[in-house]
């Protein structure tokens, strides 16, 4: 998923959704999660020896769905074709004031007018005094009216003021909104957000049944060494998404980037990644008279409910940088004429988040958590986070997040997930382990990533970037606090609070007889 997870959203702007739109779009795509997780979960403990079977059908569905973006056609052009910073002044006494918009149809309305933001001035002191709403429209049937003339393209637009009543000359200013509806009634959206939507389920539930999958091979004995095994997946994404990063920047001339060359890399491993499943020899582990029950009293706990809420906060952490970094990179990078490197920085970005920032967080994080137990470590990340989240605000150019995430994906993301999904197994019941995975999963990237991303999208659009980053630091440092103070635990009394709950773990038989023989 190296090559084509971190353009989901960008690919999306590509193709004109606006951040709002993909605030909501992201938003309501983890609710599925809180249900499809659990569900696969469930299916997974239930149907315990079909799950490789389960497994994989999940992975084929993850990887075809995003390998169709190749064949999302174009978006229809619009018939005004001018850049959202364009902006023109005109005075009052040349208003045309009209109603043909109320005789065209929507569809039509849609692709030849373009809607327009107005300030207008007073002439003498130039402060804004009234705002107002206008459009300009490609039907130039009246010759009369009037006309505003594109620099750039030398083509002249009609200028329409309905409904106002201007009694004296002023001078007024109109900007041209970011994106015109017109793409969100065309197959090339629909197609889109159908298989944004099949293959982003499909990795998450790919994610929780794989740890699942992990922690009943490493038993009850050795979960803390789930870092050391995680780190793979790390190494397998930070190079894949190198590699496409290089791959799309010298595949594309133009600074529309093809989506191409990801997707025949992430096809590429996809092969190699269903060989090594086929392969997979699963233990042999105890299974729940009743799974429900099983998973309804550990939620009655308190300090479990309690730890879902913080598990849910940290998932719209997450959500925000996953899917808004990159959408302020781009900002950025427009701003400062990098635009031509983006994908190939993007690439970097990835390769030192995975390469660099969390390889060493992984293997270490055993050890992490053994010396200061699972409350304190996640304290510890909300804190990080804030200090990550500021620094993203920071950057003065994109090549400049490079070594923020160098540094600071390790101790944030790469920790806190760990915790999270340790966490999980070591309160899990024998035989309920996909399931609680899910469940907590759920709430961790399901609604905190809707929440995170419903929040971020309007912030990004009423904020940008920078003033949003800087504003979600500082909700990490209240959630730190916040942490602090209502899971209060010394690392001894989180491990002796850590029951043994997990599954009786059995090596395979294939396992016994290497070690036999060795």
């Amino acid at each position: 998923m190296g090559p084509i997870l971190p353009q989901l959203s960008v690919y999306g702007k590509q193709l004109g959704v606006s951040s709002e739109i993909m605030g909501y779009i992201t938003s309501f795509l983890p609710i599925l999660y809180v249900l499809a997780k659990p569900v696969a979960g469930f299916l997974a403990d239930y149907f315990s020896n079909c799950r490789k079977f389960i497994f994989v059908c999940i992975i084929l569905i993850m990887s075809l769905s995003y390998s169709g973006f190749y064949f999302i056609p174009p978006a229809p052009p619009h018939k005004i074709d001018i850049k959202s910073n364009f902006s023109f002044s005109v005075l009052s006494g040349d208003l045309n004031i009209c109603d043909d918009q109320i005789n065209i149809s929507h569809e039509a309305q849609c692709s030849i007018t373009r809607h327009l933001n107005c300030t207008i001035l007073s002439s003498d002191i130039e402060t804004p005094i009234k705002n107002f709403k206008a459009y300009i429209s490609s039907l130039k049937e009246n010759e009369s009216s009037t006309f505003i003339k594109d620099l750039n393209s030398n083509e002249t637009f009609k200028f329409c003021v309905p409904n106002i009543t201007i009694d004296y000359n002023l001078n007024f200013i109109c900007n041209i909104d970011d994106i015109p509806e017109c793409l969100y009634n065309t197959a090339t959206f629909w197609i889109y957000l159908i298989l944004l939507c099949l293959g982003t389920i499909g990795y998450n539930v790919t994610n929780s049944i794989s740890d699942a999958v992990c922690f009943d091979f490493l038993g009850d004995e050795n979960e803390m060494k789930y870092g050391a095994q995680r780190v793979w997946g790390t190494i397998g994404f930070g190079i894949s998404a190198l590699i496409a990063g290089i791959a799309v920047d010298l595949a594309s001339d133009d600074i529309i980037k093809s989506i191409r060359p990801a997707l025949i890399i992430m096809l590429i491993f996809t092969g190699f990644d269903l060989m090594s499943v086929s392969k997979l020899k699963l233990p042999k582990f105890l299974t729940s008279e009743s799974i429900v029950r099983d998973v309804y009293k550990l939620l009655l706990q308190p300090s479990i409910s309690i730890f879902l809420v913080f598990a849910t906060l940290a998932g719209i952490m997450d959500a925000f940088i996953i899917y808004f970094m990159f959408w302020h990179l781009e900002e950025v990078a427009e701003a400062t004429g990098y635009m031509a490197q983006v994908k190939l920085i993007e690439g970097f970005v990835i390769a030192a988040e995975c390469l660099c920032g969390e390889i060493p967080f992984f293997l270490y994080s055993g050890k992490i958590l053994k010396k200061l137990g699972y409350v304190h470590c996640l304290t510890l990340c909300f804190f990080t986070y804030s200090i990550r989240l500021f620094l993203i605000s920071w950057i003065p150019n994109p090549w400049y997040l490079i070594p923020v995430e160098m540094i600071m994906q390790g101790c944030t993301y790469a920790l806190c997930y760990t915790c999270i999904v340790a966490y999980a197994s070591a309160i899990a019941p024998p035989g309920t382990s996909a399931t609680v995975q899910g469940l907590v999963a759920g709430m961790d990237d399901g609604l905190g990533f809707s929440i995170g991303s419903f929040i971020g999208g309007l912030s990004m659009k009423y904020w940008g970037g920078r003033k949003s980053f800087r504003i979600f630091s500082i909700g990490a440092i209240i959630t730190c606090i916040a942490h602090f103070i209502l899971r209060p635990a010394s690392k001894h009394e989180t491990h002796r609070a850590k029951q043994k709950t997990n599954v009786v773990y059995e090596i395979p038989s294939e396992q016994v007889k290497i070690n036999e023989n060795s």
